[in-house]
């Protein structure tokens, strides 16, 4: 699991990043001033910093000298939206840089980029007895391949990465299928009986009663 510190003093915005970021699978930590962020940092290795670029006590832009050293990749999120304002992110260091108000899909985009483009994008989930290579999309239990359907193998993912977390319904399928949920189960739960069939996960993958499933582990 890939760990991201979100330096940002506005509470809703720290709270829609580490919303959304969380349900992607990553680990976050937020910081609500340059001071606290230097101290996370100085404790902790994080694979990607978003960064406020007005922030109490220490700037951004200071703190990105800061950071520099560790060569964790930095995106600027920032309210300061003027050609001159990016120039001089990109130019201090920065790998990216959105403007608020943005958009969280794009935004998602751009933390994948980055990550990308840093070498830092996960490659492998493991849990028990199965491997799953998430670029080439293989999964193998104690060896062997075992296959799966497109929407099998997203749905193992998402399973995996919120392991020990009761995930809704809804949510899981519109994550999935990409689509709103119209409140039809049967798609979803015949999905989840081939993934808990073809690895034996029935003591794994748990129904939550009233709310989704769960992977215990």
């Amino acid at each position: 699991m890939l760990d991201i510190l979100i330096v940002e003093d506005e509470p809703s915005i720290a709270n829609l990043l580490y919303v959304n970021l969380s349900e992607e699978g990553y680990r976050c930590t937020c910081a609500f001033s340059g001071h606290q962020a230097a101290d996370f940092i100085e404790e902790e290795n994080y694979d990607l910093i978003l960064l406020d670029i007005m922030l109490p006590e220490i700037s951004g832009y200071e703190l990105l000298e800061y950071i520099k050293p560790t060569g964790t990749p930095v995106i600027f999120i920032t309210a300061k939206d003027t050609v001159t304002d990016k120039i001089k992110g990109l130019k201090l260091g920065a790998d990216d840089y959105i403007v608020k108000p943005f958009q969280i899909g794009e935004l998602m985009a751009r933390v994948e980029a980055v990550l990308r483009r840093c070498g830092k994008s996960e490659k492998q989930l493991i849990f028990k007895d199965v491997v799953i290579n998430i670029e080439s999309r293989q999964v193998t239990q104690r060896g062997q391949a075992v296959e799966f359907t497109v929407k099998e193998f997203d749905l193992l993912i998402e399973l995996i990465r919120n392991k020990n977390v009761a995930l809704y319904r809804d949510r899981l399928y519109e994550k999935v299928w990409q689509e709103k949920y119209a409140g039809e189960t049967r798609t979803l739960d015949s999905h989840i009986q081939r993934i808990r069939k073809k690895l034996s996960w029935d003591d794994y993958i748990k129904t939550v009663f009233r709310i989704g499933y769960r992977l215990e582990g």
